[in-house]
């Protein structure tokens, strides 16, 4: 990670992780769901706190903060680490994935001159790490992150899209559990 994204302890981010070449892979409940649940274990055992969050998709957006004595950078790369690994076993394994052949192709190529990467790079380097400073740029990316289904036009309303917390700013209850700004 570089030095214009450096994760320091105590702050909240505003970080964008997205998938290799763009690839469609959240088009697909099964990898959502993975996804979901990750995002999940880390808020119970890893001390992730999230502020908001939309998965797209071919990326995930997530406004976050870690617990005091964690690290919200050890937190996102074990995260991706995970998710990777599940993501293409899950492909690997699922004989009804249309894609299958396509998508291993690509994470394997873009994963072949990379000495991190044994078999797949399922996500970009980086998460676009931006601390978040002052209200008006939380304010902007609260709006950024529960505006992409509707500008994408997957729904109407914001709180209508369930890969997100737009319905916990709207008093209703999402996937995962998000501390309100």
């Amino acid at each position: 990670m570089g030095i214009k994204n450096k994760i320091s302890e105590g702050h909240i981010y505003y970080l964008t992780m997205t998938l290799t070449n763009w690839i469609d892979i959240f088009s697909r409940p099964v990898y959502k769901h993975i996804t979901i649940d990750s995002l999940q274990y880390n808020q119970e055992h890893n001390g992730l706190n999230l502020y908001a969050w939309c998965l797209v998709t071919n990326h995930l957006h997530l406004i976050a903060s870690a617990e005091d004595g964690k690290n919200l950078s050890d937190i996102s790369r074990d995260f991706k680490k995970f998710t990777s690994k599940a993501i293409v076993n899950e492909i690997i394994d699922n004989p009804h994935e249309s894609r299958k052949h396509w998508m291993l192709d690509e994470f394997e190529f873009v994963g072949r001159n990379n000495p991190k990467i044994n078999n797949y790079k399922l996500w970009q380097d980086g998460n676009e790490a931006k601390e978040i400073v002052r209200v008006e740029f939380l304010e902007q990316k609260l709006d950024y992150i529960h505006q992409n289904p509707v500008k994408s036009e997957v729904v109407n309303n914001t709180e209508d899209f369930r890969y997100s917390s737009a319905i916990d700013y709207t008093g209703g209850k999402g996937l995962l559990d998000v501390i309100l700004v």
